[in-house]
């Protein structure tokens, strides 16, 4: 009773809450598991992480998506996962989960791979055991994505008003400061991978381009790798198309006049701002954002 409680629960989150609970349970599991077995933690972390040699990547490719569920430390992971909560509040209001997992899962491996190639460019700047582990990159890149998208939208930053490319370029900024001093030169890099990705990723937006179109269709086809093989009843399928048929033209005009609706009052977003906007339009955005 108490597992189908907690699926309810689960399953009642929206992507980037159910991301963050992933990441918890795992920091938790890994901090937890070692101490259980008596083991050390970079037992299990050592399979995860992404590693600076090339040749030792090879050997476990999938560590350029793994490495971003584990965390160093309690502030580690909750500094990541509360900046993925509330841009992701504000990215889902916008945009369907699909589009936030491109975003998100594209710039962590983009940064990963800017990891890899600045150790083995410039290995002055890396300690000689470097590794890679956290979800900045991809927190990164859904911050810069927001940034960029809608530049000039005002958030409350403590106690004034703030700009949204004010805080993307601060960041940017930091990481680039920050880069070629300290021992964690590597996860400041992978930071600016994460947020070249959003930032493009936007702009290409912005010019009617959806760069994260062939990464969806590769995860829906490893996806269905996996999936049960269902027997047909040609008797039951053949009234499905004949009703879907029917119904087909009006949906389909319908979807088509209520995606447009949502592209002209992003567009009116990029231009203007989120403030621009009527009541009637905000209202419509939002329940678009939760029917997403």
């Amino acid at each position: 009773m108490a597992d189908g409680n907690l699926k309810y629960q689960f399953n009642r989150l929206n992507i980037a809450e159910k991301l963050i609970a992933v990441n918890v349970t795992v920091f938790i599991v890994n901090s937890l598991f070692p101490f259980l077995l008596g083991i050390s933690k970079n037992s299990i972390v050592q399979w995860f992480e992404l590693p600076n040699d090339f040749f030792d990547f090879l050997v476990q490719p999938w560590s350029i998506v793994t490495y971003s569920f584990f965390h160093g430390g309690l502030g580690h992971l909750f500094w990541n996962m509360l900046l993925i909560y509330f841009v992701g509040r504000i990215f889902l209001n916008l945009f369907d989960s699909r589009r936030f997992l491109n975003v998100y899962f594209l710039g962590v491996i983009l940064g990963g791979v800017f990891f890899v190639l600045g150790y083995n460019i410039f290995p002055a700047f890396f300690n000689i055991n470097a590794y890679l582990i956290g979800a900045s990159a991809g927190a990164s890149a859904i911050l810069i994505f927001i940034c960029t998208y809608m530049p000039n939208q005002e958030v409350r930053l403590i106690f004034f008003n703030v700009k949204l490319w004010y805080i993307g370029a601060f960041v940017v900024l930091m990481d680039l400061i920050q880069l070629p001093y300290g021992t964690n030169s590597g996860g400041h890099l992978a930071h600016l991978g994460g947020a070249l990705l959003g930032y493009w990723y936007a702009r290409q937006l912005l010019n009617g381009t959806d760069i994260g179109v062939g990464f969806s269709k590769l995860i829906d086809g490893i996806a269905n790798l996996f999936k049960k093989s269902e027997k047909k009843a040609p008797l039951k399928t053949a009234y499905r198309k004949n009703s879907n048929t029917a119904k087909s033209p009006k949906a389909a005009y319908e979807k088509e006049t209520h995606q447009k609706k949502i592209d002209a009052i992003l567009d009116k977003i990029s231009k203007s701002g989120y403030e621009s906007l009527s009541k009637s339009e905000k209202d419509f955005l939002f329940k678009a954002g939760k029917e997403n």
